[in-house]
C-alpha cells in the first residue's frame, strides 16, 4: 500500500512538471530568420542595446548581410556589433575567437578550406540559442564556446580542453562587407589581462576594452597585411600595441581540463573611456552565469508585455519569437554616462533618456514604430529626443540613417510618420515645435551648406513646380511622389493638432499629389515625364535605358517591372504593388479604381494573378499570394484594405493566409528580410488581430486574431485583450464582436482604446459574416 501511494505521488510530481507553463521567454527562437535571407543573427542581446554579439560564419555578399546563415558549417568567431534582418553588408566589429595547436593563425581561412585558418568546424547538434544566450562547440580545437551581453557590453566564456598553447584571438580586421576605412585601426595590450583599442568601421569608430580572468602566458600583435622578409609572416611576439587595417593581437594560455576562460568586451562609439566605464558599469564581478539570467529575466519581463493563450505552442514560438525581434530593433548609441557622438562628430550627453543612433525608417515607420507605442511606451519618448537632438546637431532633419551616418538611400522621408504617430498618440516629451518646424523646413525647402543637397528630399523642386517627380529626371519617381505625399499628410496632422491651420491646408492639398500619377487609361500610377507626358507603354517594345546626364531610366512603362537602379522608377516594387501606396487617402484611391466594387475587384486580382514579374528577377519578391509581395514593405497593408471597402471578411481571409503560410519555425520562417522588426512586428500586430494601416493616426484596422486570447500590459495597471471564441484554422471569419461588453460592427479600434484597458472579443466561424462591417460607420476612416 506505502509503495503503490508512494508511486502515484511521484507519478503527480512528474505530471506537475511537465504541465508547468513555460515563460515567455522560453518561446523566443534566434534561429528563426537565419536561412532564406531573414539576415537575422542568433546571438545574444537586449531590448534596446549596443552590443549584439553573435558568431559569423561568412561575412562577404549580401546572404551574409548578418554573418550567420543556418547552412553554414564553420565559424569565423564572436563579433559585437550586428543588424537584424537588414540588406545592409555591415557590423561585424571586434572579433574574437579561441583556437587551440601549435600554428598561430592570423586569418579565418574560407568555408571551403576552414584548416588555413582560425575558423573552426561546428555542427548544429551542438549549438543553442536562447534570448539573451548562445553556445556552440567549436570541433576543430575542441572547445565549448558560451556568449551572453548586457546592454552595452559581451560577455564569453570558452571552455578548453588541457593544452599548453590554448588561445583566444582579437581580429580588428574582421568585418561583414568590404568597407575600406581611411583611417587605421589600433590595438593596445595594456597588461596581462587587459585589451583595449578601436575598428575604424563603415559607420564610425568603435571602441573596445577587452578583460580576460586568466593572465597571458604569451602575447603579441599581428598585422595580417604585413610579411616581414626576416620571417614572411605579421606576428609580432611581445610587442604591446599595432596600428594597421587588418591587425589584431594574440593571447595564449596554459589550460587544464574543461578549464574555463572569460572574456568581457565593453563597447563604446565615443571613445575608450566610454568603452571603460560602460564594462565596470554593467560587468564589475566574473559570473557569467548571472548576467546570462539577468538577461534571460530581462526577455522575459519584456516579452510578459502581451500573454497569448492558446493550445498550439507552435504558433506561441513564431508569436514570442517576432516580439522579441521586434523589441531588439532599435539601438541605443550612448554610454552608462549618457554621453554619444552626435553627427557633427562631437561628443554629448543624453540627459535623462538614452540616445538612439540608427533609425531604418522606411522599414519600420509602418509597424515596429507604432508597435512600440503599445508595448514599450517608456521608450518611444527616447526615440523623438534622439531625433530632436541629432537633427539639431547636424542642423537638419535627416531620413533612414545608421550610427549617424546620414544618407538618402530609401525613398521617402519616414522619419516624419515615426514622429507624428508618437506625437497623435500622447508622446510629447521633447520639443514639439523644433520637430514641427524642422519637417516643415524639409518638406518646403533644400538644405544649405555645410547640409549637402543630397540630405534634402529627393525631387522636392519638382513637387513644388509640377505637384510629381518626373520619371526622367529623378530614379524612383512613383514612389517618391506617393511616399512623399504620405509624409505631408503626417505633417498635416500634427499642423492641425498645434493649430496651424494654414499649413493644415497646404500639406493637405500637397497630400493629394499622388493623383498627378494617377493614369486612369492603364489604372497605375505611372512614372510621368517633365513635360507632362506618361512613360511610353512597353505594348511589345524591347526595354530600353536612357541616359540624360548622371540620370538613367527604363524607357517604357510595364506594370510588372521591378527593375535595378538607378533606372527603376518604383522603389523595390512594381506598379501592381505601389498602386496601395496612399494608406493617407484610402477613399480616394477607391475613388480612382471606379468605387468599392473597381477597388474590390483590383485587390482580389493583385492577390490570384501570378506572381511573376517582368526580368530581371528581383531577390526582394519573395513571400508571394499573387502580386502580394510579404517580403517587402510596401505591400505589408494591403491585405487590410478590403475593410474600408466594406468587406472585412476578405481581410480576414488573406491575414490568415499570411500568418499561417509566411510564418513559420526553424531557421527558414521568414519569408524574407527582417529588416529591423518589420517583417515580425506586423506579424505581432496580424496574430493578435488588428493593424497600422496608416501610422500617423490613432486607428488600427481589425484583421483575423490567431489565438485564442492577447492580453497586453499597456501600462499603469491596465491591460486589453483580444478573445476569440471558438477560434480554429477553419473558423477565421469574424462573425461578430464586442468591446468591453457593447457590441462592435466596425472594423477598427483606436488607439485610446487600447492603451485604456479593455476586452475586445470575437466570435468566430467557417463562413464570412457578411452583414458585419458593411455600413458607412462601420469602416475604417479613410483620414484625408
Amino acid at each position: 500500500m506505502k509503495h503503490t501511494l508512494k508511486t502515484v505521488f511521484l507519478l503527480v510530481l512528474i505530471s506537475s512538471a511537465c504541465t508547468h507553463p513555460k515563460d515567455t521567454v522560453d518561446y523566443v527562437d534566434p534561429f528563426i530568420g537565419t536561412d532564406f535571407f531573414g539576415h537575422t543573427f542568433p546571438g545574444p542581446s537586449l531590448p534596446h542595446a549596443m552590443v549584439h554579439l553573435s558568431p559569423d560564419v561568412y561575412t562577404q555578399g549580401w546572404t551574409y548581410c548578418a554573418g550567420y546563415v543556418y547552412p553554414g558549417s564553420s565559424i569565423m568567431g564572436f563579433s559585437h556589433t550586428h543588424w537584424s534582418g537588414v540588406g545592409m553588408v555591415d557590423g561585424g566589429d571586434v572579433l574574437i575567437m579561441p583556437d587551440v595547436g601549435q600554428k598561430l593563425r592570423l586569418t579565418p581561412g574560407s568555408p571551403d578550406n576552414p584548416d588555413e585558418g582560425y575558423r573552426s568546424g561546428f555542427d548544429h547538434k551542438d549549438e543553442t540559442a536562447s534570448a539573451g544566450y548562445y553556445s556552440v562547440l567549436l570541433k576543430d580545437c575542441n572547445v565549448k564556446a558560451e556568449l551572453t551581453s548586457t546592454r552595452r557590453a559581451g560577455f564569453h566564456r570558452y571552455t578548453f580542453p588541457e593544452a599548453e598553447n590554448s588561445r583566444i584571438i582579437i581580429d580588428l580586421g574582421h568585418q561583414i562587407g568590404t568597407y575600406r576605412p581611411e583611417q587605421k585601426s589600433e590595438i593596445k595590450i595594456v597588461n596581462n589581462n587587459i585589451i583595449e583599442g578601436f575598428r575604424n568601421a563603415r559607420h564610425g569608430k568603435v571602441w573596445f576594452v577587452a578583460e580576460f580572468n586568466k593572465p597571458f602566458a604569451y602575447y603579441g600583435t599581428f598585422d595580417a597585411d604585413y610579411r616581414t622578409p626576416e620571417s614572411d609572416a605579421g606576428i609580432f611576439p611581445y610587442k604591446n600595441a599595432e596600428k594597421g587595417e587588418k591587425i589584431g593581437a594574440f593571447v595564449y594560455f596554459r589550460t587544464s581540463e574543461n578549464e574555463q576562460v572569460l572574456v568581457k568586451v565593453g563597447i563604446s562609439y565615443t571613445g575608450i573611456e566610454g568603452a571603460r566605464k560602460n564594462l565596470a558599469g554593467e560587468i564589475p564581478h566574473w559570473d557569467f552565469d548571472i548576467v546570462r539570467n539577468n538577461a534571460r529575466e530581462t526577455w522575459n519581463k519584456e516579452l510578459s508585455k502581451i500573454i497569448i493563450e492558446d493550445p498550439s505552442e507552435e504558433k506561441k514560438q513564431i508569436f514570442y519569437t517576432a516580439l522579441y525581434h521586434s523589441l531588439l530593433a532599435q539601438y541605443i548609441s550612448n554610454d552608462v554616462d549618457g554621453k554619444y557622438r552626435g553627427p557633427d562628430g562631437k561628443i554629448h550627453i543624453a540627459k535623462d533618456y538614452d540616445y538612439y543612433g540608427s533609425f531604418s525608417c522606411w522599414d519600420t515607420y509602418r509597424s515596429q514604430h507604432p508597435l512600440l507605442t503599445i508595448v514599450a511606451g517608456e521608450h518611444v519618448n527616447d526615440f523623438i529626443k534622439s531625433i530632436e537632438s541629432k537633427t539639431r546637431e547636424y542642423g537638419w532633419l535627416p531620413a533612414q540613417h545608421f550610427n549617424n551616418v546620414f544618407g538618402e538611400s530609401m525613398v521617402g522621408d519616414h522619419l516624419v510618420p515615426v514622429i507624428v504617430d508618437a506625437f497623435m498618440k500622447g508622446y510629447r516629451d521633447f520639443d514639439v515645435d523644433f520637430l514641427y518646424d524642422a519637417m516643415r523646413t524639409k518638406a518646403l525647402e533644400l538644405p544649405s551648406p555645410p547640409v549637402r543637397a543630397t540630405a534634402g528630399r529627393s525631387g522636392l523642386q519638382y513637387i513644388t513646380e509640377k505637384g510629381y517627380i518626373p520619371a526622367d529626371r529623378v530614379t524612383e519617381s512613383v514612389s517618391k511622389t506617393l511616399e512623399m505625399a504620405y509624409d505631408d499628410w503626417c505633417i498635416a496632422q500634427m499642423a492641425r493638432e498645434l493649430g496651424k491651420e494654414d499649413d493644415y491646408r497646404m500639406f493637405m492639398s500637397r497630400a493629394l499629389n499622388y493623383k498627378n500619377l494617377w493614369d486612369y487609361g492603364t489604372g497605375f500610377m505611372r512614372p510621368r515625364n517633365h513635360d507632362g507626358s506618361w512613360l511610353e507603354a512597353l505594348d511589345g517594345h524591347e526595354q530600353e535605358i536612357l541616359k540624360e546626364g548622371d540620370h538613367a531610366w527604363y524607357r517604357y512603362f510595364d506594370p510588372l517591372l521591378v527593375g535595378r537602379r538607378p533606372n527603376r522608377h518604383y522603389t523595390e516594387s512594381n506598379a501592381w504593388q505601389y498602386i496601395w501606396s496612399v494608406q493617407h487617402d484610402i477613399d480616394g484611391l477607391i475613388n480612382l479604381l471606379g468605387g468599392k466594387e473597381g477597388f474590390v475587384a483590383r485587390l482580389d486580382t493583385f492577390f490570384s494573378m501570378s506572381p511573376l514579374i517582368t526580368p530581371p528577377k528581383y531577390v526582394g519578391v519573395v513571400g508571394t499570394t499573387g502580386q502580394y509581395v510579404h517580403g517587402n514593405q510596401p505591400s505589408h497593408h494591403v491585405a487590410y484594405l478590403y475593410n474600408y471597402a466594406g468587406m472585412p471578411w476578405k481581410t480576414q481571409e488573406k491575414v490568415r493566409h499570411v500568418t499561417g503560410e509566411l510564418y513559420r519555425t526553424g531557421p527558414g520562417g521568414l519569408c524574407g528580410n527582417e529588416d529591423m522588426g518589420s517583417l515580425s512586428s506586423w506579424y505581432v500586430f496580424s496574430a493578435m488581430g488588428f493593424y497600422p494601416v496608416t501610422p500617423g493616426s490613432t486607428y488600427y484596422v481589425t484583421g483575423s486574431p490567431l489565438f485564442r486570447k492577447a492580453t497586453i500590459d499597456t501600462g499603469n495597471g491596465k491591460s486589453f485583450s483580444v478573445e476569440a471564441i471558438n477560434n480554429s484554422e477553419t473558423n477565421i471569419y469574424i462573425q461578430s464582436g464586442s468591446l468591453n461588453g457593447r457590441p462592435l460592427s466596425r472594423s477598427w479600434i483606436t488607439h485610446a482604446e487600447i492603451t485604456s484597458g479593455g476586452r475586445l472579443v470575437f466570435e468566430m466561424g467557417p463562413e464570412p459574416e457578411k452583414t458585419r462591417g458593411v455600413n458607412q460607420a462601420d469602416l475604417p476612416p479613410s483620414t484625408h
